[in-house]
């Protein structure tokens, strides 16, 4: 991904698109996208837009789909939170 942003030439604009609960890399590979969101975060002239599944205009049975793994993910993120808390002195 950096080496793609780099090359972003004078008076040019790029969009990158992604979606970062559709990664299928390998456990342990860094995704590029995910980098980049973390790194460029609140760098001068970068913007970022986020779509959530209101966004989602295909239709309302997909919206309710995306609602539903977006759930399941909160879900499953609630007790890893936790157990970090419970590790901190």
């Amino acid at each position: 991904m950096k080496m793609f942003l780099t090359r972003l030439g004078e008076n040019a604009r790029m969009a990158v698109t992604g979606d970062l609960s559709q990664i299928d890399l390998p456990p342990g590979a860094q995704c590029g996208l995910r980098d980049a969101v973390e790194t460029l975060a609140g760098v001068e002239g970068v913007t970022m837009i986020e779509f959530t599944d209101a966004d989602v205009v295909r239709h309302p049975l997909v919206s309710r789909i995306v609602r539903a793994y977006d759930a399941r993910q909160r879900a499953q993120a609630a007790p890893r939170a936790k157990k970090s808390d419970d590790r901190r002195p």
